[in-house]
């Protein structure tokens, strides 16, 4: 009991202080398969089957305290057993607090003993639906390093573990902890064991009351609740802040304004790229982007399985940008924006943008798409405004790089044909570039070389075999 009421107090230090004690850590799963052609030096993970298992090992490593906010529970063959998880937290004095929607069945929670507390968000048509999909682990302990928070896309059935395309984010950060925990307190209407139907509140009954903006890892992440935060907003202001490249992955997606922002951004010359799942076809925003992207607009449709992401990533080919990925339980659609409680993170970190692009990219081939990668997209020979040359081309051992005008701190990037990053140089001054092989196999890569933000010059270089 000291250990419970020392968890709950520690829920009233400064978040300032909570916030300055550690860095963070962030892992990145996807239930389908990737393509790591596209990696940028991080491989995306793809957890074959897997995820539950996953999951069950986070709830095994649990020591004080698991509130969990779920839309949909459903154990079934085959499954790691998630209940039996949970009751064994209970038994080794673990308290665990269980939001779940009421108008799903929740089968999977029939399991769960008595001493697993449970509440369920209401039903009338005033609420929405409770659709988050996050668990909370030891956010108060005097242990910074043992807050983690789980989200992502994924509610907990095998189908959208296994099949199901949706990601996974666990995020170990004491602050982020306690902002998840803010929210699901206000669901709970307490900070303690028992729920108070009295002062619980679901949807636009809530009150905007949590941090949004935290440096962990070393990037800015913010997080964002609905209906009260204004989160369509945030979706909004990062596609108006699309530099380069957009692309969208999203389950519902009704909202006219994002399409006709993304739109928008397609004809200020953006490279843009999208999925949907067939069950919003019905919607007008499938018509407008149909005729807008054409061929790099794509419809997921299966009969086992459905496009459950919800992903919006920008620039993360562009390093001189601000790479950024959206993801959480937020469909595009006026419930999640007005009704719905759902959780939404905005995560700035150019490793972590070409991960979920690594996932997009291999999304949008095997929906039938042809995607070129981002890295080449807009490669262009002729793309030259100071007369670059390069003698030899073809070359074995090494060639230089000329151009008409000096250049002021310039970078020089070398991509192979898959758009990967191979090498880059440091800052280059002056007219001249002189390029070694660097045990570099022979073949086609392409040469970007920007100054200060600006593209000079895209050139096609290509390695001969030595002699």
């Amino acid at each position: 009991m000291k250990t419970l009421l020392l968890a709950f107090t520690l829920a009233f230090l400064p978040s300032t202080f909570l916030q300055a004690q550690l860095n963070g850590k962030i892992k990145i799963y996807f239930s389908t398969p990737i393509s790591t052609s596209v990696s940028s030096g991080t491989n995306a993970i793809y957890l074959n089957n897997s995820m539950d298992d996953t999951l069950v090992a986070y709830i095994n490593r649990s020591k004080y305290t698991l509130d969990i906010a779920v839309y949909n529970y459903q154990q079934t063959s085959g499954m790691a057993d998630i209940a039996t998880a949970v009751n064994n937290a209970t038994a080794r004095g673990v308290v665990v607090r269980w939001i779940y929607d009421a108008s799903q069945s929740n089968s999977g929670m029939i399991p769960l003993v008595s001493s697993v507390n449970t509440f369920g968000s209401p039903t009338t048509s005033a609420y929405g639906i409770m659709h988050n999909k996050f668990m909370i682990i030891d956010a108060n302990s005097i242990n910074v390093n043992d807050p983690i928070v789980w989200t992502g896309s994924a509610n907990w059935t095998k189908t959208h573990f296994n099949s199901n395309v949706n990601n996974t984010i666990i995020i170990q950060d004491q602050a982020l902890a306690q902002a998840y925990l803010a929210e699901f307190n206000e669901m709970w209407g307490d900070v303690g064991i028992t729920p108070s139907i009295a002062n619980s509140k679901f949807g636009p009954f809530k009150s905007d009351n949590t941090i949004h903006n935290f440096t962990i890892g070393g990037s800015l992440i913010e997080l964002y609740f609905s209906p009260t935060d204004g989160t369509n907003t945030k979706v909004l202001n990062t596609i108006q802040h699309a530099d380069s490249d957009l692309f969208f992955g999203m389950l519902a997606f009704s909202l006219d304004s994002n399409s006709d922002s993304i739109i928008n951004k397609k004809n200020q010359g953006i490279n843009v790229t999208g999925i949907i799942d067939q069950s919003s076809m019905i919607y007008s925003p499938y018509t407008s982007l149909t005729s807008s992207l054409g061929a790099n607009f794509q419809v997921y449709s299966s009969f086992t399985s459905v496009y459950h992401s919800k992903i919006l990533i920008t620039d993360p080919c562009t390093l001189s940008s601000d790479p950024t990925v959206i993801t959480g339980s937020y469909n595009w659609t006026t419930p999640a924006e007005t009704q719905n409680d759902e959780n939404e993170l905005i995560i700035h970190n150019d490793t972590i943008a070409n991960m979920f692009y690594q996932s997009f990219y291999q999304n949008f081939i095997d929906v039938g798409g042809t995607i070129l990668p981002c890295n080449l997209v807009n490669i262009n020979e002729t793309q030259d405004y100071y007369s670059l040359s390069i003698f030899p081309n073809p070359f074995t051992h090494s060639t230089t790089i000329e151009l008409n005008r000096n250049l002021n701190n310039a970078t020089l990037s070398i991509y192979n044909t898959l758009g990967k990053l191979i090498k880059q140089t440091g800052y280059i001054n002056g007219k001249s570039i002189n390029l070694s092989r660097d045990e570099l196999p022979s073949g086609v890569y392409f040469i970007h070389l920007i100054e200060q933000n600006n593209t000079l010059a895209v050139k096609k270089l290509i390695i001969a075999d030595s002699e």
